[in-house]
């Protein structure tokens, strides 16, 4: 089992977004099964990350180990999160909040105004995250989650290309403690479809 790599103190922490190759599905297999109870398949993250026009996946990583990675599908005016987890070992160092900030731009960049996403009812704390990106409650979709039963809560944010939104955005991003590198543009190559923890259809772990 391979050791695990300390983690810095928040201010000396520096996390590299990429996007996601073929070389860092070992690393995202190992995540999607810590993270969620039916994980997606080898084989469907390959066919993801061949749908390069219409899907950007992104992993986080620090000092050369993957420790998240996020996944977003476009669709002209509409985007979708289909997917962010983090590492359990990493969480409450702003990873999720890293990954949902190179979403919502990456989705801007590649011209969507809208972004939405797929969260489970009973998990609050992902709520107050994407409630700070701006995202409100447009819906639920009930029994989502079939692993669980569990209702999904469908949540939206508009207008994310706006001069007004970029400032939301600047504003956040300042309260993140370290620092971020993004590799690659945001109009770059992506991967994967839609999820949340149980499916991804919509996946929430930050």
């Amino acid at each position: 089992m391979a050791a695990r790599i300390p983690r810095p103190a928040p201010p000396a922490l520096v996390v590299h977004l990429m996007p996601m190759r073929r070389r860092h599905l070992r690393a995202v297999m190992r995540i999607e099964s810590q993270v969620y109870p039916r994980p997606w398949s080898l084989a469907l993250f390959m066919s993801e990350l061949a749908l390069r026009t219409t899907r950007a996946y992104t992993v986080a990583r620090v000092d050369g180990a993957v420790i998240g990675y996020s996944g977003l599908m476009l669709a002209g005016d509409d985007a979708h999160v289909t997917t962010i987890a983090v590492d359990p070992a990493w969480h409450r160092r702003g990873i999720g909040s890293r990954l949902l900030l190179n979403m919502v731009r990456t989705a801007a960049a590649r011209g969507a105004g809208h972004l939405t996403l797929e969260v489970r009812v009973g998990n609050e704390a992902a709520q107050v995250l994407y409630r700070r990106f701006g995202f409100y409650p447009a819906g639920v979709r009930k029994n989502y989650y079939a692993e669980t039963n569990e209702d999904a809560l469908v949540m939206w944010v508009d207008d994310i290309a706006t001069p007004v939104y970029r400032e939301r955005l600047a504003e956040i991003e300042a309260t993140i403690s370290g620092t971020t590198v993004v590799v690659g543009s945001a109009e770059g190559d992506g991967g994967p479809d839609s999820r949340e923890p149980e499916d991804n259809q919509g996946r929430e772990d930050a």
